[in-house]
């Protein structure tokens, strides 16, 4: 396994590091979907369903229905080939090489061993950015029903040259925001993602957390 403990959430000066997304946002906005009810809350926040595509499935709170700009979204990633612990490492350290792939830079990593009580989970924390806006990306991997997924929240602020912004963003939040993600047991079931609706349309090669 790869994936170890590391010290992160240090101040940060943050280049801008271009990365490709999962989909195109003409596609993402095209399928936004508004709801009486979240999805789920975290943290306080209701999260909606805005767009799915095969095991893909986005997620951002009140107002955040445009999804060329947004600041808080969750991404639900499930992998139906992985049923146990090796199957989920192997995910997660694909999932990180993808990221170190597309220029992204890793903040931290590490991983809970199985217990009796607990199946084994891993973290990751990864930074990036474009030429109008940095996005910071905290991936939790764990098993759920025995179907391994990911559930990934990830923080936008938008301008050029705001990694000064983002540092400070990260010594504030980071490690709540971990902490919350790691603890958190009320995710989507595998079985509830699948019955959400998709849109079927041409997406980008580059899936970063949509592991092989």
């Amino acid at each position: 396994m790869r994936i170890c403990a590391l010290q992160i959430f240090a101040s940060l000066a943050l280049a801008c590091i271009p990365m490709d997304r999962v989909a195109t946002a003409e596609d993402r906005r095209s399928h936004a979907t508004t709801a009486d009810n979240p999805a789920f809350v975290l943290g306080g926040v209701g999260y909606f369903h805005r767009w799915s595509q095969n095991d893909q499935h986005e997620f951002t709170p009140t107002g955040q229905d445009d999804l060329e700009k947004w600041s808080d979204m969750i991404t639900i990633n499930v992998y139906p080939s992985a049923h146990d612990g090796d199957a989920l490492a192997a995910k997660a350290n694909a999932v990180l090489e993808n990221y170190k792939s597309h220029g992204g830079r890793v903040l931290g990593t590490h991983s809970i061993p199985r217990t009796q009580d607990r199946p084994a989970g891993h973290f990751i924390a990864i930074v990036f950015g474009r030429p109008n806006f940095i996005e910071a990306a905290f991936a939790r991997f764990k098993l759920a029903d025995g179907i391994g997924c990911s559930i990934v929240y990830s923080h936008r602020i938008y301008d050029e040259k705001v990694g000064d912004q983002m540092s400070k963003w990260l010594n504030d939040n980071g490690p709540k925001m971990e902490k919350m993600l790691m603890d958190w047991n009320n995710s989507p079931s595998p079985a509830s993602l699948r019955d959400l609706p998709r849109k079927q349309a041409c997406v980008d090669s580059a899936k970063i957390f949509a592991a092989k």
